[in-house]
C-alpha cells in the first residue's frame, strides 16, 4: 500500500469539526466502555507516543492561550468576578449550583445532605464552569481550542471531590461497612494496575469470562489458517441458508469476538439464526516478526478469506461486512476488485462504525501534527509493532470520567471488584498492531487519502471508492465519540452504489452489540441519503428494536436463493482444522 505524501494542517486547511452529540452520562458501564474501546485509527499516533503526551498541550498552544487571555482582560476579570461571587454564595449556603441529574459521581444523597460535601461539590462545579467559560471567551484557532479543552477536561475530572477518599461518601461508607478492609483491597488493586499496562483502573476481572466457554461459543470450525488469519465457518442453525456467504472483516484492534460475545448478545449467532452462511476472519496477534505486514498484507487476507468462503459454499459471489478498521481495509479491497474487473464477485457490502473521510477529525485531528506523526511511526518501526495495551490506555483517557475515575472510586476507594461485562472483557483482551499496518493507517488518515481517487493504493490498484457500485449498508452510533456518526455517514456519499444508512443508539461498540429484545433499543433510517447528514437526520424516522433484523433482511435480499444447509463444514480442499474459536484468538 502506498500513498502520496500526507497533507498536514500546515499544507492544507482543514474544516473545524462538527459538534457531536454527547453520550448519556448515566449510561451503563457497558455502554460507556463500548463508546471508547475502539475508534478512529488516528488515535494510533497517541498510542505510540503515550497518552500522557496528549494531556499536556504543546508550548505553542499554551503560548497562544496566554496571548489570547492577555488580549481579553475584560473576559478574564469578568469570569474571576463571577467565580468569587459564586464562591461567596456557596460559603453561606445560598448557591443554587447542582450537578446534572445524570452525573453519577454525585448521585449519593450525602452530596446534597452534608453541608461540607455539598459546598465542596458546588465549588468544584463553579470552578469548572468558570474555566470552560474562559476558554469560550478567548479567540483560539480550532486546533488550539481542542487541545486546551481536552487538557482542561482531564484536569477538571481528576480534581473532582468524588475522587478524594475522605470526601467520597461511598468510600466512607465502605470503611464503616468493611472495618477498613476496603482500603487494603483498594491499595492492592491500585498496585497491581500500576505495575502492568494499561496503567488505568481495571474495568473487568481477568477471570470474569473465558473465551470458548462463555464468550465466542457460536458453533463453528476453522477451515483455513494462514500466517495472518484463521477463517471460521459457523455451523448453520436453519434447514436452508442463503447461497451467498457473508465474510466478516473484524477490527484489527482487539480480538474478533466482539462479534460473538455471550449467547443472546452475539452478532454472529443472530446472523446464523437468520439463515446466513457466515465466515469470520480471526486475525493473528502479531509480534516483531511480522513488522512489515501492512494494508496490502491484510487486504490480500480478505481476498483469501473470500475465495475460501466461495470455494466451500460453491457460490460465485460473497457478501462482506467490515467493522471499524476492518471496514477501512474492506473498502480498499473493494476498490481493488473494481479496478481489476472483479467487483461482480461482490453481492453486497456493509460498513459498521467505519470512517473513510477524516475531514472532521475533532480532538484527535487537532493533535496529529507532523512531528507527532513522525515520532509515532518511528517508535512502532523500532519496536516492530504497536502495543495494544498502550492503545487501551489512550482510549480510557479519551473519556476519563467514565473510564478512569469511575473505576478509581469503585476499585480503589470502595475496594470492590469491577462489574463483569462481556464487552469490557473483550476490551481488555488487547492485541498488537504491526508497524507496517500502523504506518499505513496513519498515512491514510493524515492524508485523508481515501477521499481523493488514486491517492492510495491497494495491492497495486489505485483506490477510487466511487467505483464501488454495489449496494451497501452503513451503520453508526449517535453517541459515538470516536467515529462521529456524521463522519460514518460520509461513506454513503463516497461509494458508487445504493446505500442504506442506519443510525443506532449508544456509542461506538454499544451501537453494534445491540441485540433484539432490549426495550430501549431504537435505530433511525430514511428513504434517501442526501449529501448533508443533517438533512438525512431531519427526514429519518425511528424504529423500535435492534438494527440486526433489519440488516439480515436487507442482506437476505442480496444473498441469493435459499439452498439446503450444508451437513458438513469445510470442503475436500479446505477440511476442518479444528473447532471454533480457533487458536489465534488465544494468542497473547
Amino acid at each position: 500500500m502506498t500513498t502520496t505524501a500526507p497533507r498536514t494542517d500546515r499544507d492544507t486547511p482543514r474544516e473545524a469539526p462538527r459538534p457531536r452529540p454527547a453520550a448519556a452520562a448515566d449510561g451503563s458501564a457497558e455502554e460507556q466502555a463500548g463508546e471508547a474501546v475502539m475508534g478512529l485509527d488516528m488515535v494510533l499516533v497517541d498510542a505510540a507516543r503515550g497518552p500522557l503526551r496528549r494531556m499536556v498541550p504543546p508550548v505553542r498552544t499554551l503560548a497562544a492561550l496566554g496571548t489570547s487571555l492577555a488580549r481579553h482582560p475584560d473576559a478574564v476579570g469578568g469570569r474571576l468576578k463571577e467565580l468569587v461571587e459564586e464562591v461567596g454564595r456557596i460559603a453561606v449556603g445560598r448557591s443554587d449550583i447542582a450537578p446534572s441529574p445524570k452525573d453519577r459521581r454525585f448521585a449519593d444523597p450525602a452530596w446534597k445532605g452534608n453541608p461540607l460535601l455539598k459546598r465542596t461539590m458546588q465549588a468544584h462545579i463553579a470552578a469548572a464552569r468558570a474555566a470552560v467559560g474562559l476558554v469560550d471567551d478567548v479567540d483560539l484557532d480550532w486546533q488550539d481550542d481542542e487541545r486546551i479543552r481536552f487538557a482542561l477536561t482531564n484536569i477538571v475530572d481528576a480534581l473532582a471531590p468524588s475522587n478524594v477518599p475522605f470526601l467520597n461518601p461511598l468510600a466512607l461508607k465502605a470503611v464503616i461497612d468493611t472495618g477498613g478492609r476496603n482500603a487494603v483491597s483498594g491499595v492492592r488493586r491500585l498496585v497491581s494496575d500500576v505495575l502492568s499496562p494499561p496503567r488505568v483502573p481495571s474495568m473487568v476481572e481477568p477471570d470474569a469470562f473465558s473465551v470458548g466457554e462463555d464468550l465466542a461459543v457460536t458453533p463453528g470450525a476453522v477451515v483455513l489458517r494462514t500466517p495472518v488469519f484463521e477463517l471460521i465457518q459457523y455451523r448453520p442453525a436453519t434447514e436452508t441458508v442463503h447461497a451467498v456467504p457473508l465474510v466478516v472483516v473484524p477490527p484489527t484492534i482487539n480480538k474478533y469476538y466482539v462479534t460473538d460475545l455471550a449467547p443472546g448478545r452475539s452478532i454472529v449467532e443472530h446472523y446464523v439464526a437468520a439463515g446466513h452462511q457466515v465466515f469470520m476472519i480471526s486475525w493473528r496477534n502479531p509480534d516483531e516478526r511480522h513488522a512489515e505486514w501492512g494494508l496490502d498484507t491484510y487486504g490480500q487476507a480478505v481476498l483469501d478469506a473470500a475465495a475460501a468462503a466461495m470455494q466451500i459454499t460453491g457460490s460465485e459471489q460473497a457478501a462482506f461486512q467490515g467493522f471499524c478498521s476492518g471496514g477501512i481495509i474492506l473498502a480498499m479491497v473493494l476498490a481493488h476488485l473494481a479496478d481489476t474487473g472483479r467487483l461482480d464477485r461482490v453481492a453486497a457490502a456493509s460498513f459498521a462504525v467505519t470512517v473513510l473521510d477524516w475531514s472532521h477529525a475533532g480532538t484527535v485531528g487537532a493533535l496529529m501534527d507532523p512531528e507527532a506523526v513522525r515520532e509515532a511511526t518511528e517508535k512502532s518501526r523500532k519496536k516492530g509493532y504497536l502495543d495494544g495495551a498502550m492503545l487501551a490506555e489512550v482510549f480510557a483517557w479519551l473519556r476519563p470520567n467514565d473510564l478512569v475515575w469511575n473505576y478509581w472510586v469503585n476499585n480503589y476507594l470502595q475496594g470492590n471488584p469491577p462489574p463483569a461485562f462481556d464487552i469490557l472483557y473483550w476490551n481488555a483482551d488487547t492485541t498488537r498492531m504491526t508497524a507496517g499496518l500502523h504506518r499505513d493507517f496513519i498515512e491514510v488518515a493524515v492524508g485523508n487519502s481515501l477521499t481523493q481517487p488514486g491517492e492510495a493504493t491497494m495491492l497495486g490498484s489505485p483506490v477510487d471508492l466511487s467505483a464501488i457500485d454495489v449496494d451497501t449498508y452503513v451503520t453508526a452510533g449517535i453517541a459515538d465519540h470516536l467515529c462521529p456518526w456524521q463522519s460514518c455517514y460520509r461513506t454513503t456519499q463516497m461509494l458508487g452504489g445504493e446505500s442504506r444508512f442506519v443510525l443506532s443508539t449508544s456509542g461506538h461498540i454499544a451501537s453494534l452489540v445491540n441485540p433484539p429484545g432490549n426495550p430501549k433499543s431504537t435505530f433511525q433510517v430514511a428513504p434517501e441519503t442526501p449529501a448533508d447528514p443533517e438533512r438525512w437526520l431531519a427526514s429519518a424516522h425511528k424504529e423500535k428494536g435492534s438494527w440486526w433484523p433489519d440488516f439480515t433482511a436487507w442482506l437476505g435480499e442480496r444473498a441469493g436463493d435459499e439452498v439446503p444447509a450444508p451437513e458438513q463444514l469445510g470442503s475436500a480442499e479446505l477440511p476442518v482444522l479444528g473447532d471454533a474459536p480457533g487458536t489465534y484468538v488465544f494468542d497473547k
